[in-house]
């Protein structure tokens, strides 16, 4: 069983840390995701 990985996803327009994930994987998450301080649906990237 892998252990699960907690990280933090950042949005790509305005680069605020909005949430955190748990992922089992090593594949870099790119999640299309609500950012409240853009007030839009943008992209999430898997902050290091």
């Amino acid at each position: 069983m892998k252990k699960q990985k907690k990280v933090t996803l950042a949005c790509q327009e305005c680069f605020r840390k909005n949430y955190s994930v748990n992922k089992s994987n090593e594949i870099r998450l790119e999640i299309k995701k609500f950012c409240k301080f853009c007030n839009a649906q943008t992209l999430h990237k898997e902050e290091k």
